[in-house]
């Protein structure tokens, strides 16, 4: 019997209140549900510094390895951005540039693009707005992309997300449910089959 698909679920926010933090535990109850080994990551709680070369070429902070070995030892990511000015955060970003660099002289982390390889990524949004995010979507697809990672061609994005929760942060909406679920399906589907779970390094 294989072991359960290993699946780290994130947002792209650091916010307490983040409509996309809600919505990425909802991801993971459902992943969850469906067998997955399910690992929620706050990106608040790793604290990354902006990305500074000159920091980096001190020392890497321990934070960022931790980052690495999380998404390496996941085959499968959910993703829940928020959309800022038609495309994602800040800190959305500087976690996947601090993640993409290579480590000189590290034995594990020399090539930057290892955390990447061959991971199946799923991309959800919410949003107070009428798009829901699809723009930020649809910038964050291609960097994944050129990482490595294969992205799953559904997408959910949940719009007017103020009303999109009940209180007990749960999808209110059936058809909403569904949009999220058939997501977090594809992406366990598809990591099932790309290849077994990675070792930690």
């Amino acid at each position: 019997m294989k072991a359960p698909v290993k699946a780290l679920v994130f947002a792209g926010s650091t916010r307490a209140g983040s409509w996309n933090r809600k919505l990425a535990a909802a991801a993971a109850r459902i992943a969850r549900a469906d067998g997955a080994e399910v690992t929620e990551l706050h990106l608040a709680d790793l604290a990354l510094p902006l990305y500074d070369g000159d920091l980096e070429a001190q020392a890497v902070p321990v934070a960022v390895v931790r980052l690495k070995e999380l998404l390496y030892t996941h085959e499968a990511w959910i993703i829940a951005t928020p959309e800022y000015n038609g495309s994602y955060p800040p800190v959305l970003k500087n976690a996947i540039d601090w993640a993409s660099r290579p480590i000189a002289h590290h034995p594990e982390w020399k090539d930057g693009r290892k955390p990447f390889a061959g991971k199946v990524a799923g991309i959800v949004s919410a949003s107070p707005g009428a798009l829901g995010g699809i723009r930020a979507q649809s910038h964050l697809l291609p960097l994944l992309m050129n990482l490595g990672a294969w992205v799953a061609p559904r997408q959910f994005a949940l719009i007017k997300a103020e009303e999109g929760f009940d209180p007990d942060g749960q999808l209110g909406n059936e058809a909403n449910r569904a949009g999220l679920r058939a997501v977090v399906d594809q992406v366990l589907w598809a990591a099932r089959r790309i290849g077994e779970p990675h070792a930690a390094p």
